[in-house]
C-alpha cells in the first residue's frame, strides 16, 4: 500500500504533480478540490441551501473519470469539468469548504476511497485529516505572484477571459480563508516535506519527490 498525500495553496501544482506521480507509479489519482468544486457547482446550480447541499451530496455520487468529473445525482449525469474551474466556482469552494457538514460528508468518502486502493490526493487536508498516516506527506507551496501566473495561463488556454490582477486578489483572499477556516484549515503536517515550487518545473518537482518515495523505501 502507498498512498501519497500532497496538500498545498492554490495553483501550487498539486493536481500535476499528483497525476504524473499516478502514472508513474500506478496509484489511483484522487483530485479531493473535485469534490469541493462540484459541491460549490452544486449550490449555484439548483440554489441550494447548506442544509440541502449536504443531502445532495449524501445522494450524488461524484466520479472522477481521467480527465473528467462527472456528477451522478438520481440517475442524472452531469458533467461538470469545464465549469467547476471557473474563476466564481473557485471562491465560491473556499467558502463551501469551510461548512462542517459538508466537509464530514466529503471526507468520509475520500477516507473510504483511501482504505481500499493505493493513492496519490491532493488538497488541502490530506495529510493532517483524510489520510494522516500515509506512507508519503508532500505540502507544495509557492508564491502567489507566481500561482497566479500559472492560473492565468490555463485559463486563458482554455479561451476564457481574465484578469490576471483580479486572479490574483482572488489567490490572496482564497489563502487566507483556507488557512483560517475553523475545521480543517489549510497547514502542513508535522512530518510532510516541504517543496517550493516557485522556481522548479514540473519535472524538477516531480524528481524531488521520487527521491524522497525512494528514501522511504518504495
Amino acid at each position: 500500500m502507498l498512498r501519497i498525500a500532497i496538500d498545498g495553496p492554490a495553483g501550487s501544482g498539486k493536481s500535476t504533480i499528483s497525476k504524473r506521480l499516478a502514472e508513474k507509479y500506478n496509484l489511483l489519482y484522487i483530485d479531493t478540490g473535485a469534490f469541493y468544486r462540484t459541491a460549490a457547482w452544486m449550490l449555484v446550480k439548483f440554489n441550494l441551501s447548506v442544509g440541502e447541499l449536504a443531502n445532495y451530496l449524501k445522494r450524488c455520487r461524484i466520479m472522477l473519470e481521467k480527465d473528467r468529473v462527472l456528477i451522478d445525482l438520481d440517475g442524472n449525469i452531469y458533467d461538470v469539468t469545464d465549469e467547476i474551474r471557473s474563476p466564481d466556482i473557485s471562491m465560491k469552494t473556499s467558502e463551501i469548504a469551510a461548512i462542517p457538514e459538508v466537509r464530514s460528508v466529503i471526507t468520509d468518502q475520500q477516507k473510504a476511497v483511501a482504505k481500499r486502493s493505493s493513492v496519490v490526493m491532493d488538497g488541502r487536508d490530506i495529510g493532517t485529516v483524510v489520510i494522516p498516516d500515509a506512507e508519503i506527506k508532500i505540502f507544495l507551496t509557492a508564491s502567489a505572484n507566481e500561482r497566479a501566473k500559472r492560473r492565468y495561463n490555463e485559463l486563458i488556454g482554455k479561451g476564457l477571459d481574465v484578469d490576471f490582477d483580479t486572479l490574483l486578489g482572488e489567490i490572496v483572499e482564497r489563502d487566507k480563508n483556507d488557512a483560517n477556516r475553523s475545521v480543517a484549515p489549510l497547514k502542513k503536517a508535522d512530518d510532510a516535506y516541504e517543496l517550493d515550487t516557485t522556481d522548479m518545473s514540473i519535472d524538477e518537482v516531480v524528481s524531488e519527490i521520487e527521491k524522497i518515495i525512494r528514501k522511504k523505501g518504495f
